[in-house]
C-alpha cells in the first residue's frame, strides 16, 4: 500500500524545487510569502548573507486591533507594510518566492500586489 503525502509535505517539496532555481541577492532580495491557516507572513531575505532584511505579518500588533489575518484585506495590508519597510531599508527590487503555494491564490497575490505599490517585483515562472 502506498503512503499518502500530506499537503504540507508536498508544499515543502515544491518549495525546495523552487529554491534550487532562485536566490536572493543584496541588490535583489527574495520576497517570501507564507500563508498559515490564520495569518500571512512576508519576509524580504538576502540569501547571500543569510539575513532577513524586513518582515511583516498579519499577526503583528495588539490582539484587540486585529481581526482574522488570513483574508484578502489582511494580505493587502501586509503587502503595503512590507513595501514601506523595504523602501525604508533601501530595497527597491525583489524576486517573488511563493514558497510552494499556488500563484492563483488571491491572498498571496494580494500580498504581492500590495508590495508592488512600493517595490518592483520580478515575476518568475516557478
Amino acid at each position: 500500500m502506498l503512503t499518502r503525502i500530506s499537503k504540507n509535505q508536498k508544499r515543502g517539496h515544491v518549495h525546495d524545487r523552487i529554491r534550487k532555481k532562485m536566490q536572493g541577492t543584496a541588490e535583489r532580495p527574495r520576497l517570501n510569502v507564507y500563508r498559515s491557516l490564520n495569518h500571512i507572513y512576508v519576509q524580504v531575505i538576502d540569501d547571500l548573507h543569510g539575513n532577513t532584511l524586513v518582515s511583516a505579518s498579519s499577526a503583528e500588533g495588539k490582539k484587540e486591533d486585529r481581526r482574522t489575518g488570513g483574508n484578502l484585506a489582511a494580505a493587502k495590508n501586509v503587502g503595503k507594510t512590507i513595501a514601506e519597510r523595504a523602501k525604508a531599508k533601501g530595497v527597491s527590487k525583489v524576486v517573488f518566492d511563493r514558497g510552494g503555494l499556488h500563484l492563483s491564490r488571491a491572498r498571496e497575490g494580494a500580498g504581492g500586489c500590495g508590495a508592488r505599490s512600493g517595490i518592483a517585483i520580478l515575476k518568475n515562472s516557478f
